[in-house]
């Protein structure tokens, strides 16, 4: 037996919140200067009826596809992820889709990718990756951009992401409050943007208490636990006091945590040691649970989803520059 039930119109909606049509419309747009209250509304009348918009009457009406591209060259999806769901979460009360490409970090794929969303008449790019070293630009592109986590080269371009400096200092300034005084500093690759950085704020927050950080206990590896347990022995082989270790990821400190144990160390009895990244699958894995950075990955695509949905609407447009965000240091019990 078919399914004799009316469909819902706009006008429906709008009958039932009292609004106007061109008021259903900006509320279930995101569009328009209309208070939350206003949109709420509107959002619950449609609920009640189960209005379900005509996507392809709505983008010949305003000229776009309300849909947006993100270009990524992170691959396994660890940084991406979280990005996506923040990314989603700001694009989903305009109710836009996204398309997500895997550019593998190949500057030509990228190109031919940004070529095809623009073919596809998408809105917007969002373009991310695995960490934040600086990137080739898309270049001119005949739709607004926003660059999250990864830093383009290009002055011209928005680029969001957080600071690895500051992550570090704060990391570092917790384990000196504790009365730590000798701490050491393992970090991934050092041709790493991020690897240097959060080196600089272990050493700046060092400074402010008047104290240097050891050459020798500053080191560079990989971005892996197997490299974190080798460093946690040269650590200790090392003959001099350290009772803090800042790692320059969570799968770092990992590893340093398990090459402590396996010398018989407690932490953070005898050493603390703080990660960076609070990435749920390490820190809640780890024993002791970890301290960590949060990068607020979710955060950044929010944010980077806000700004090019303002300028798709035509409210803010995008200037160019280097906008950072700060980190916060989450306590467990490794440190």
């Amino acid at each position: 037996m078919s399914d004799s039930r009316r469909v819902a119109t706009v006008r429906d909606v709008a009958k039932l919140a009292g609004v106007s049509p061109g008021t259903v419309s900006k509320a279930l747009n995101g569009v328009g200067q209309l208070s939350a209250e206003t949109r709420a509304k509107v959002q619950e009348a449609a609920a009640a009826l189960d209005f379900q918009p005509n996507h392809t009457a709505r983008s010949l009406a305003s000229g776009r596809t309300f849909t947006v591209g993100v270009i990524t060259s992170d691959s396994f999806g660890r940084f991406t992820i979280p990005v996506m769901l923040g990314i989603e979460d700001s694009l989903a009360a305009g109710q836009v889709s996204t398309m997500l490409c895997d550019g593998r970090g190949d500057p030509v794929r990228e190109h031919q990718l940004m070529e095809r969303l623009i073919g596809r008449q998408v809105d917007g790019i969002v373009v991310t990756g695995r960490r934040r070293d600086p990137r080739q630009s898309l270049g001119r592109v005949p739709v607004p951009v926003v660059y999250v986590l990864s830093e383009s080269l290009d002055p011209d371009d928005l680029s969001i992401t957080y600071d690895d400096e500051h992550g570090t200092q704060v990391a570092a300034h917790h384990l000196l409050s504790t009365g730590r005084r000798h701490l050491a500093y393992v970090g991934g690759p050092e041709r790493h943007l991020a690897s240097r950085l959060r080196r600089v704020g272990v050493e700046r927050a060092l400074a402010a208490e008047g104290l240097e950080l050891d050459p020798n206990l500053a080191m560079y590896g990989q971005w892996s636990e197997s490299w974190g347990r080798s460093a946690a022995t040269i650590v200790l082989r090392s003959g001099r006091s350290v009772d803090g270790i800042v790692c320059a990821s969570d799968q770092i400190a990992r590893g340093v945590l398990d090459g402590l144990r396996e010398h018989n160390v407690h932490v953070p009895d005898d050493i603390a040691v703080v990660g960076f990244d609070n990435w749920d699958v390490m820190v809640q894995g780890a024993r002791p649970l970890l301290t960590t950075v949060d990068p607020h990955l979710e955060s950044l695509g929010r944010e980077a989803a806000t700004r090019l949905l303002a300028a798709i609407q035509g409210d803010q447009p995008i200037e160019g520059g280097m906008v950072t965000r700060p980190c916060e240091l989450v306590i467990r019990d490794s440190a």
